[in-house]
């Protein structure tokens, strides 16, 4: 999203002057997809159809399916529904009413096309433009959208979607993801009756954490995994998001996306331009697998920081040491996990602040110096011990907050969100704030922390960014007092900003995205960021349903998930290491422990998981996701498999996750294999109870594996089991 100067106005050409031309349809295609408007010059410009490709487009009105709809309702002249826009004019008017002044679509390369529709109101200098990209083999379109005028005075934005979507259904669900604090992304489905339908976030900064701004509407009843028509919509933006189902008596979902305008109006001076973010979206008449498949393969190739570069295996010190850093510890740490096969190490929080002691989290966020008694010499010979044996270093920061006790506060007090005279509320340790990252001089103060950080210690290859608190006492000394609403959106383009210029100053760095564990998971934060961490809960079965979740809308390269203790430190459940492994392993493996407390057979299993893992993992992370069995269907199986681009290569996972007390067993069958193909399955990573599978290194048709399946005996709650998949022709 951008926010930029002075812009020179086209001159509307008055409806008289322009010959009179029939309405013509254009379009908006994909491989398998297609969305389709139709318009004239000075007419209105409408939304026909999104779906699958219809063949002759020509048949869609007379069919009666189009639903010949506005592509961009405004508010004001008809007032019914929910609108895409609503402003108040530099004269007070209310209304908006927008004409179409001309399309152009530009080819970008060979897969992508950029498509532009001019808009224009009749009554005002008021201009706005609908972009729609197109990926070609993705079946990918992102949705956004320009908002510019040439009055004489300011003109306030009320609403200002991203995009709209009038679709055609009888029989309307939708699959959403809600939760808390350690229990994100946890998959709903519901049946959309009429009325409005609302999923929003209004936190400003830890904006998934309670839901996500990511939708599945199926079109044709209950979603399915492999069957039935679905739009899938995920919002790319950082902050506050609004994402609303308003289902009419017509047998029709009006589908609005975009930035949340809750106590965000946005006043724009003349000749400023406003882009709201990307709405990212697919069509799939082949369930909620395909439309994730879809999706995770336009981040792979697109949205997403090496997309292609395999992600390191680490050790991440916080459940292993917590607060209690010093240099022993992490020269202990650094040592076990480059014993284990690790690649990384990354030492968490606690490890600053010299005037006030990094021992909790009361003090010291911004004060980002060593804390010398904890490591009397500095950063360097923890880089220099993770270098000589073999692995990475990395490093936890918090760089948008800064506690009360701290000596930032006392230099800066004005550098805080907060209201000059009401007490600001604190957060995280009773002590936490928010700095205005809206400020420039709190943006310069950010970039150059870490960038500092980084030059004066060249060895840090990664870094954990982390934020535990929201926006609250809404109030910046940086904007002025008619537009402390921009507060909101500003926080996140001075991020925004800062993020670009520390990814231009230093490419190479990995950055994970935290936020009270899952609290920034959005494709706005991946075009920054290398991965997110998605719950600060690490038990392997709470895991599961999150990861389950995750997947509908994000690749396993991207989905940081750790080995944790047993009993683990959340929810005091124990549970086989196998099992925390075998979860692991789905997404961006890691260990999140104390590694000396393994025993010698479990230390001996970590390293041949993580040496398993290593050897599997372009598959997992580069490779096409297929979920074969919910943990959600409460069958008490659970079961995912993954297969590489050229099918010669797959990896199945099933779990088992209460006692089988009647030992159901059904066979489960595979997905997204070549039929042609014979494939030779061994079990892999087992541990001292496996054993069992009988059709352990035999060799199938790909087409018995899809039609008939396997069948695996897991009795055991918390047992598990993964097995390769070789192409052998």
């Amino acid at each position: 999203m951008k926010f930029v100067g002075a812009i020179v106005f086209l001159l509307i050409i008055p409806h008289l002057l322009r010959a009179e031309v029939p309405e013509v349809t254009y379009s908006v295609e994909t491989q398998n997809t297609m969305m389709v408007f139709s318009g004239k010059p000075d007419g209105k410009f409408l939304f026909q159809y999104y779906g699958a490709k219809p063949g002759d487009v020509s048949q869609i009105e007379k069919s009666g399916i189009g639903a010949r709809m506005e592509a961009y309702p405004t508010f004001g002249i008809e007032c019914r529904e929910e609108k895409t826009l609503q402003v108040t004019h530099a004269d007070g008017n209310m209304s908006v009413d927008l004409y179409l002044n001309s399309v152009e679509t530009t080819k970008i390369d060979d897969n992508i096309s950029l498509t532009k529709v001019m808009l224009f109101d009749n009554k005002y200098p008021f201009l706005v433009n609908l972009y729609y990209k197109a990926y070609y083999k993705e079946d990918v379109i992102e949705a956004w959208t320009e908002i510019s005028h040439q009055e004489n005075g300011p003109v306030t934005l009320y609403k200002f979607a991203s995009a709209y979507l009038p679709v055609r259904s009888f029989d309307p669900w939708i699959t959403h993801f809600h939760g808390n604090w350690a229990d994100e992304f946890n998959m709903i489905e519901e049946k959309l009756d009429w009325g409005l339908k609302t999923i929003k976030n209004r936190e400003g900064i830890r904006t998934t954490q309670t839901d996500n701004p990511s939708i599945m509407l199926s079109l044709d009843g209950k979603p399915l995994e492999d069957q039935g028509d679905l739009i899938a919509g995920t919002l790319a933006w950082t902050g506050n998001y609004k994402i609303s189902m308003d289902v009419s008596q017509k047998n029709r979902v009006n589908l609005i996306a975009g930035i949340n305008e809750d106590a965000s109006q946005r006043i724009l001076e003349k000749g400023d331009v406003f882009q709201t973010p990307a709405f990212i979206l697919t069509f799939s008449n082949a369930g909620k697998g395909k439309a994730s498949r879809n999706i995770q393969r336009w981040a792979r190739n697109y949205a997403i920081i090496d997309g292609h570069k395999e992600r390191a295996v680490l050790l991440n010190s916080w459940e292993g040491v917590y607060f209690d850093i010093t240099e022993e510890k992490m020269f202990g740490m650094i040592d076990d996990i480059a014993s284990l096969g690790g690649e990384l190490f990354v030492m968490d929080d606690g490890w600053f602040g010299n005037k006030y002691p990094r021992i909790d989290d009361q003090t010291s966020l911004g004060d980002w110096n060593v804390n010398l008694q904890k490591l009397p010499n500095g950063l360097a010979p923890l880089i220099k011990r993770a270098n000589e044996k073999g692995i990475r270093f990395g490093i936890w920061l918090e760089p948008e907050m800064v506690n009360k006790k701290s000596e930032l506060f006392e230099k800066h007090p004005d550098w805080v969100i907060h209201q000059s005279n009401r007490e600001t509320v604190l957060g995280r340790g009773g002590s936490q704030m928010t700095l205005d990252m809206s400020n420039p001089k709190v943006q310069d103060y950010v970039y150059n922390t870490i960038h500092n950080l980084l030059v004066l210690n060249p060895g840090i290859a990664y870094i954990k960014w982390d934020a535990n608190h929201y926006i609250s006492n809404m109030g910046s000394v940086t904007l002025p007092a008619g537009k402390q609403s921009h507060l909101y959106i500003d926080y996140h383009l001075g991020l925004q900003k800062t993020l670009q210029r520390l990814r231009e100053s230093h490419p190479n760095i990995v950055i994970q995205a935290c936020a009270s564990g899952g609290g920034r998971v959005s494709y706005g934060y991946l075009k920054y960021f290398h991965e997110f961490w998605t719950s600060d809960n690490t038990d392997a079965l709470s895991r599961l349903y999150m990861q389950w979740g995750t997947t509908h809308f994000f690749p396993a390269i991207n989905m940081a998930s750790h080995v944790s203790a047993s009993p683990n430190h959340q929810s005091g459940r124990m549970i086989p290491l196998k099992f925390r492994f075998d979860v692991a392993m789905t997404g961006r493996l890691g260990m999140e422990m104390q590694p000396k407390d393994l025993t010698a057979e479990e230390s001996d299993f970590s390293k041949k998981g993580i040496e398993t893992y290593k050897s599997i993992r372009p598959v997992i992370q580069f490779g096409d996701q297929f979920r074969l069995v919910s943990p959600y269907d409460k069958c008490g199986v659970a079961s995912l498999m993954y297969v590489s681009e050229k099918k010669d290569r797959a990896l199945f996972f099933a779990y088992n996750l209460d006692e089988n007390l009647t030992y159901r067993n059904p066979a489960i069958k595979l997905k997204g294999l070549d039929a042609t193909k014979n494939y030779r399955l061994v079990e892999i990573n087992k541990d001292k109870h496996s054993g069992g599978f009988a059709a352990d290194n035999k060799v199938f048709t790909g087409e018995f594996l899809m039609n008939a399946g396997i069948q695996v005996n897991m009795r055991e709650a918390y047992r598990s089991i993964v097995i390769e998949l070789s192409d052998v022709d």
